[in-house]
């Protein structure tokens, strides 16, 4: 497992941390996600072979908000 912290644009409420949260939860490869909505961040935990960096952004760009790919 690897951990990577995402910065993620366009979060503004609890709704919001919920969506991103759960968009990547449900992705295989994914064991934990905690999302920090003052710091725009979401930091998971993650196989990067089930899961890599590119299918986490695309699950939170799926959900309306914006992921800084500088962040993999």
């Amino acid at each position: 497992m690897q951990t990577l912290i995402l910065h993620v644009g366009g979060m503004a409420c609890a709704h919001c941390v919920k969506a991103v949260t759960g968009a990547l939860t449900a992705l295989p490869g994914v064991e934990a996600a905690a999302v920090d909505l003052a710091a725009g961040t979401a930091t998971v935990e993650h196989d990067p072979v089930l899961a890599p960096p590119e299918k986490l952004k695309e699950a939170i760009e799926e959900q309306g908000y914006d992921v800084d790919s500088s962040s993999f």
